[in-house]
């Protein structure tokens, strides 16, 4: 058989993720003899009323939507619930329970590896090790240059995007050179802007690290070597000359076969994805809040995607954040289940949280704490209506709180991006809570 041609392959991708958005955002259409049938006017109401909704899990969808309750035993939205300070302690040592977040110690100092001064920014190459593995976290920290008081501070978490070998330099930009993936990683999903830097420039220290499988902190190839099982077997691959093109997209391929294997493996432990990354994002907010140049109390994150999902765990979950800004990462657990959760990394699921909260209702913890929302009206991870839901709730929280001016979500043109005008929009909103 003669072999395809990249062009070929990436055409053909590109149909078949077209194909799944449009198929999972209509469930209504259905296929007759290859041809979209919407006027069958002869077909009677009865038979239209009895069609269910099609789902990826095929038949078993309306069942298993059926077992998530539209208002969970611990939704603020519930009725049982009337003190707030009570609901939200229970909301969170339930989500804490079940996203189960190792406990991760800070073995070594932090070192700094590199000083200088680039784009009106002081910057500083830093690293520290943890506890869980062998590999040290790398991270970038900015701030405005020649600024000698204590600012307020972003934790920027990078997205996922498909691309592990990457992390923090997805969202950095520290020389006028940088890989040329990572060149067109900005401009894809951030118009060209390295929003870090942007936002550092606003009067910010910004630290963007590395976190659990991404960048310094990925799995490396090596180190399953030998394994000839599944998913996790290398096939003979290396971590040599790993920053040349060809070799990131051989890892990047590997790794997002590994990611159910990894994801399986931490429940064996006893731990979830998520529970991993938000140990180590709540280490590097330590590390964050500990700097002299810091004002503590006055902290926020922010993220696309990936991101976006890791902002909803950590804001919603440790209220030391002040601001949070989720990007192009709101929906819910019926859109996962019945339409999504095949465009979605295992980073989402903390099993059994679903029983107890919606899933915009993770970040909604944090409630009254400033919370904005930036969504894509032609996102293809998620359908607009759910999108929309998601909206509503998160709104209906905050209004029984009283505090409906402390939350906002905004709906752009466009597909899967943090744009310049989304970029504006959450560094006004930071500007707003946290200034």
């Amino acid at each position: 058989m003669k072999k395809e041609n990249d062009n070929e392959i990436k055409s053909r991708r590109a149909f078949i993720k077209k194909s799944a958005f449009a198929c999972a955002t209509f469930p209504f259409l259905t296929r007759v003899g290859g041809m979209t049938s919407f006027n069958n006017k002869l077909e009677s109401t009865s038979k239209m009323n009895s069609i269910k909704t099609k789902s990826i899990i095929g038949g078993y969808g309306d069942w298993a939507a059926g077992l998530v309750k539209n208002i969970p035993e611990l939704s603020f939205r519930n009725n049982k619930w009337k003190n707030a300070d009570s609901w939200r302690t229970s909301a969170l040592q339930k989500a804490n329970e079940l996203v189960a977040a190792p406990k991760l110690n800070l073995v070594s100092e932090v070192t700094v590896r590199k000083k200088y001064v680039y784009d009106g920014l002081e910057i500083e190459e830093i690293s520290w090790q943890l506890s869980n593995g062998n590999s040290r976290t790398e991270a970038i920290l900015m701030k405005p240059a020649g600024v000698k008081e204590k600012l307020p501070a972003i934790l920027g978490l990078h997205d996922h995007g498909g691309n592990k070998y990457f992390g923090k330099r997805k969202i950095t930009r520290v020389a006028d050179e940088e890989h040329p993936l990572m060149d067109d990683h900005k401009k894809q999903y951030y118009e060209d802007i390295a929003w870090a830097n942007a936002i550092a420039k606003r009067g910010y220290v910004v630290l963007v690290h590395d976190v659990f499988a991404f960048g310094s902190r990925r799995v490396l190839l090596d180190d399953v070597d030998g394994i000839t099982w599944g998913d996790a077997e290398n096939m003979g691959l290396t971590d040599e000359n790993p920053e040349e093109e060809k070799n990131i997209k051989i890892y990047n391929n590997w790794a997002d076969k590994h990611e159910h294997v990894l994801s399986k493996s931490l429940f064996c432990a006893g731990t979830t994805w998520p529970g991993v990354v938000l140990a180590e994002d709540q280490m590097a907010l330590n590390i964050l809040a500990n700097r002299s140049d810091v004002d503590e109390n006055n902290m926020g994150c922010a993220g696309l995607s990936g991101g976006g999902l890791r902002t909803n765990y950590l804001a919603g979950l440790d209220h030391r954040i002040k601001c949070a800004v989720s990007v192009g990462f709101m929906s819910t657990w019926k859109d996962f289940l019945m339409n999504k959760a095949f465009t979605h990394t295992w980073m989402l699921y903390a099993p059994l949280l679903s029983q107890f909260l919606e899933f915009p209702e993770i970040i909604g913890i944090r409630a009254p704490l400033p919370t904005l929302v930036l969504n894509n009206n032609q996102d293809q991870l998620y359908t607009l209506p759910e999108m929309k839901k998601a909206d509503e709730i998160l709104g209906d929280v905050y209004k029984k709180m009283g505090v409906s001016e402390k939350y906002k979500a905004n709906f752009y043109e466009g597909l899967h991006k943090f744009d310049s005008q989304m970029q504006t929009d959450a560094f006004d909103w930071f500007d707003q809570w946290l200034k």
